[in-house]
């Protein structure tokens, strides 16, 4: 006889899925990995180090003069980072695209998470596990005490905890099914109720009459800790308002720098962006409506350690802010590095400084030009300092305007606040201003005054010289009060120089939130690292013993729920606490594992 076997039939392709749900289940994916924990991890980190080429490289916000010498000195690279935007690190497409994606997988994390601590803060207590030995902390005994003392007992002194009392039977059925008029003696089987009938293991209230006529066990669940979760997320929403303070302040604030000779001059006054020597507003603000404010420099101040690095930049100021501006009024206040002015909703800080020397031009009649103006440093360490002046001559000099612009006087050279000569070569020993000097080339020529065009402050224009319109008439090396004379009798003198001062006027309307942001993410941060999740669970059941005597089998287990560290000398003093006052220490044993 045989038997034919036919091959199983194949199994049925799963149907293919419609391009809209595919399209619904990459986006949904696409969600759930955006808004896990790991992914806000990843994107915090790319974040801080996004934000590294911004404290390396020069930023154009803040220098542009620097941002242009470091492209200028690396011609192949240079124009290459610039394009990345690494001049502009903190505007950039992709530090803002990490910082959106960051701020959206936070608020994703931290939504489903507020919803679980409410349902978990709702939960009472689990159940007690069956076998409380196999906890990594636990504890029997025995005591002639009732149940219901016990566990009486143990609800007084848990106070701050979550506590829940149960009681079922030993073999596992709720008291409540059994009929209360009922008598219970050992061994004897109780009628079922069905008025009172419970599904296995639903939980059954608490009854002080089901207490009294009890036999059987209570179990007591205790749980504390929840402020450790509550401050995690805690911490997490006010990082989530960190990064709005911050974004806020960017879109609505604004910053502006401005150079002021330290001379008890006329200062600046805050009434346009033209003030400023470089501004920057935020997205949303156009640079108007500006905090009415003047500020003056009276006096400025430096002190250097011996090798002349620099150890506090100190400005004595007169400033005006909102009515005393229409009095008149001047206040004097003095402000340092990180030790701001704070007027009107705007911080005015002390940068840096440098040095403005000073020149006189003396014309073959007898009028005179005198100016300050603020030079460059080359040198940090030094202040070897470099820059430009530019003269017009006095009106009616000469027949022509033409003739009047081939005689502008233009002056190009090197200051330094503590000289020292190699040969006819000046340089700078010490940035303090002890011994000033300049080595400087005269010109004369159209030094572009009157062209319409913007001229750097710091360096001539390098086509006038080359077009022979600007010529070189003299370099010279001088002290204050030296002077040099050109052929037609024109007499520059060096009078001396001044110290200036940088100051920065910084106005951020979300700085509060940040600071209120901040604190409170320490706050969480300390709540979550200090506070532990920890449960413990008592059961009580009488041993009915073969010499009749009754006593009562205490057991108590303790777990810790996220770290086990001085979980166990805790448990000790809540055991202490709890059962010492009732055991009996023939019996009494402690057993205590550690994973």
């Amino acid at each position: 006889m045989t038997a034919t076997i036919s091959p199983a039939p194949a199994s049925a392709r799963p149907p293919r899925q419609s391009l809209p749900r595919r399209a619904f289940a990459l986006l949904r994916n696409t969600w759930r990995g955006l808004t896990s924990m790991r992914t806000a991890l990843m994107l915090l980190f790319l974040l801080a180090l996004a934000a590294i080429p911004g404290a390396l490289l020069p930023q154009r916000n803040l220098n542009t003069q620097k941002v242009d010498k470091y492209i200028a000195d690396r011609s192949t690279l240079g124009p290459w980072m610039d394009r990345l935007q690494l001049f502009d690190v903190f505007s950039s497409f992709w530090f803002t695209a990490v910082y959106v994606l960051l701020f959206v997988s936070l608020v994703g994390c931290i939504v489903p998470r507020v919803f679980d601590h409410y349902k978990a803060w709702r939960t009472p207590p689990v159940r007690a596990p069956r076998n409380l030995t196999r906890l990594p902390h636990h504890y029997s005994t025995t005591t002639t005490d009732s149940a219901d003392d016990v566990i009486t007992k143990a609800r007084a002194e848990l106070r701050g905890w979550r506590v829940v009392e149960r009681r079922v039977q030993r073999e596992g059925r709720d008291e409540a099914t059994l009929a209360p008029d009922v008598a219970r003696t050992p061994g004897e089987e109780v009628p079922f109720s069905p008025d009172i009938a419970r599904t296995p293991g639903e939980e059954v209230p608490f009854s002080p009459d089901i207490a009294r006529r009890s036999t059987d066990e209570v179990t007591l669940s205790a749980e504390k800790g929840y402020f450790r979760e509550l401050g995690n997320i805690v911490f997490h929403l006010a990082l989530v308002g960190l990064l709005v303070a911050i974004a806020a302040g960017r879109l609505f604030g604004y910053e502006g720098s401005v150079i002021v000779v330290a001379d008890n001059g006329p200062g600046f006054c805050t009434t346009s962006t033209a003030a400023f020597d470089s501004f920057r507003a935020g997205r949303v603000n156009d640079g108007t409506g500006l905090a009415p404010m003047c500020v003056r420099v009276k006096d400025f101040r430096a002190d250097y350690l011996p090798n002349g690095q620099a150890e506090m930049f100190t400005a004595d100021i007169s400033y005006q802010a909102g009515a005393d501006l229409a009095s008149d009024t001047w206040r004097d206040t003095t402000i340092q590095v990180n030790h701001p002015l704070r007027v009107s909703g705007d911080r005015v800080y002390l940068q840096g400084h440098g040095y403005a020397p000073t020149f006189t031009v003396t014309y073959p009649d007898g009028r005179t030009r005198t100016e300050t103006t603020q030079w460059r440093p080359d040198d940090g360490t030094t202040f070897l300092s470099s820059g430009v002046m530019r003269f017009d001559p006095p009106g009616g000099m000469f027949g022509s305007e033409q003739e009047r612009r081939k005689h502008q006087i233009a002056i190009e050279g090197l200051f330094a606040p503590t000289a020292l000569l190699h040969g006819n070569l000046l340089t700078s020993s010490y940035p303090a201003l002890t011994d000033p000097a300049v080595a400087i080339d005269i010109y004369r020529g159209e030094t572009g005054l009157d062209t319409g065009r913007a001229q750097s402050l710091f360096a001539l224009d390098s086509e006038m010289i080359k077009q022979g319109r600007l010529t070189k008439e003299q370099r010279v090396n001088l002290r204050p009060g030296e002077s040099a004379t050109l052929p037609d009798g024109t007499k520059v003198t060096f009078d001396g120089a001044k110290q200036y001062a940088n100051l920065q006027v910084s106005h951020d309307p979300a700085q509060g939130w940040v600071l209120a942001c901040a604190l409170t993410m320490m706050a969480g941060l300390l709540v979550s690292l200090l506070v532990k999740r920890r449960r413990i669970w008592l059961r009580a059941y009488p041993d009915d013993r073969p010499d009749g005597e009754r006593r009562t089998v205490v057991e108590m287990g303790g777990l810790a729920r996220t770290d086990q560290a001085g979980w166990g000398g805790e448990f000790d003093r809540l055991r202490a606490r709890l059962l010492d006052s009732t055991p009996e220490t023939p019996t009494a044993r402690t057993e205590s594992t550690r994973e």
